[in-house]
Parts: C-alpha cells; structure tokens; sequence
C-alpha cells in the first residue's frame, strides 16, 4: 500500500578493472576485492508506491532481482522506474545501480528511516544473493575510482580509492554473464585479482590501475576480440584503455578511444557516490 510520495535517486555507473571473488555464507560479509571507476553515466531510479511490484527500465518491463529484494528488505511494495543509457550486461554495474538506487528512493518514498550504510548493506546483500555483482554496489555508493580492500557491505568491506578525476571514454561490443563467471572456478582469476590489488596499493594511480587492469584480463583469460583489439589500439596510440569486467566493453582515461579511430561514448570519473534527487 501506498505510504507516501514517490522518490528518486542517482546511483553511478561503475566499471571494475580487476577483481578477486570472496565468497561466504553471509551476503554483507560477501564480495569482492579489486578496483575500478565510477562514472557520470550511471542510472536515475523513481520509487513510486504502489499496490503491486513493477520494474521497468527505460520504459519497458524487466525482472530486476537485486532491485525486487530491496524493496522485500523495506518491506515496499512499489513501482520502480530506472532510466539508464549504459548498456545492460555489458559491464556498467546497472543491476547494482538500480539496486542501490532502489535503496536510496524508496526509503524516501515510504519513510523508512535507514541510513546510508544500512540502505547500502541492503542493495549489496540483494546483489550478492541475486548473482549479478560483488563489488559494484558498495563502490558505487563511494564514488570516484574505489580500491575494495576488503570484501562485504559496511560494516565488513574496507574501501580506499585513487585520487582521480578525468573524462572516461568507452566502447561496448555486448555481454558476458556474470552469474557465469562469478558462479564457475575462480581460483585462478582471484589470484590475478589479488596480485593487481597489492600492486595498486603500492603505487594508487590511474595510469598503473590500467596497466594493471590490462594484465589481469589477460591472466584471467577473460579479454577478448574486439575488447583486446580496441585495447590495443588505444594503447598503442600512447593512452590508458582497459577492459570492463564483465562485458565486451573497452574504457579508455581522456581521449583514448577517439584518438584511436573509435567513436565511443563520453563521461566522466563520478566524484561522489550515489545520493537521494
């Protein structure tokens, strides 16, 4: 039933660089260590309430599961409204902004009463027992390029970041599953993902975060042919591009892309997390 007003909320896109999955039986201690960059493009989410559950994005229905357990967790029945530009699957992070954005809206909408921390813990525990991400939501609620530390939402995980700001470029050839790559044998890509993590740390800039991006996609086997290909090409013409995990999308620090012969699409690094319109 309705409790209020309808609300909106903005949660950033976040692209992650590399990664190294860490599982457990508790969703809030659950995650992943690694890093990555949030981005001005994310997706803008109105929680209206309503006397049943719907969830669209960008007008049409879709089955959102992180999106749905967040408003089960506030006890909400709701209409949730998700705008977006970024391409779905391919590696931007938009189930755990719609998530996190679900979390943030529809506490206003229905006068919850939570804080930051609790909404957050919510949108990653509803992420982690959906299988679509690890890290994206608590990274998203910090903003700028966060280093996860250590796994889990607040509470358990331990963030820092590299001290950035930038315009990011990016160029997205389709989808990989995540479900299919987080829920398989991840041994040999966690242990990529702890060696780049322990060398960010060492030295926290974003040119070293793509170098070290690059070299994990290719440990991990993960890098593929347009990806590899546009990689290079930025590369080779003197910039900083990477892969996003996990999808066929190549993102680039500055002009990159461009000065490599792409057309790509153009944001910039999200200074803060996500925050209530």
């Amino acid at each position: 039933m309705s409790d209020g007003d309808a609300a909106t909320a903005f949660a950033p896109g976040h692209v992650t660089g590399f990664f190294s999955v860490s599982r457990a039986d508790d969703p809030m201690r659950a995650g992943s260590r690694g890093a990555g960059v949030t981005l001005s493009a994310g997706v803008t989410v109105r929680v209206t309430p309503s006397d049943d559950t719907e969830v669209r994005l960008n007008g049409d229905r879709i089955d959102v599961e992180s999106a749905t357990r967040v408003l089960g967790a506030l006890d909400a029945t709701a209409t949730v409204e998700a705008e977006t530009n970024l391409p779905l699957g391919a590696g931007f992070g938009v189930s755990g902004a719609m998530a996190l954005g679900t979390a943030f809206a529809a506490n206003a909408a229905f006068a919850r009463g939570r804080s930051e921390n609790d909404l957050v813990s919510l949108a990653h525990a509803a992420e982690v027992e959906a299988g679509t991400g690890l890290g994206d939501v608590v990274a998203q609620a910090r903003g700028g390029v966060p280093i996860r530390v250590e796994p889990g939402a607040p509470g358990h995980g331990v963030l820092d970041g590299v001290p950035a700001a930038g315009r990011i470029e990016y160029v997205s050839f389709g989808g990989l599953s995540t479900s299919e790559v987080i829920g398989g044998d991840t041994e040999a890509l966690s242990a990529a993902g702890e060696r780049a993590l322990v060398d960010l740390r060492e030295r926290p800039t974003l040119p070293h975060f793509f170098e070290l991006a690059r070299e994990f996609s290719r440990d991990a086997e993960l890098l593929d042919g347009e990806v590899a290909a546009a990689v290079e090409a930025v590369t080779e013409s003197g910039g900083e591009a990477a892969m996003a995990m996990l999808g066929r999308t190549a993102f680039a620090l500055g002009t990159g892309l461009t000065e490599a012969g792409y057309d790509p699409e153009v944001c910039e690094i999200h200074a803060a997390g996500a925050t209530l319109r």
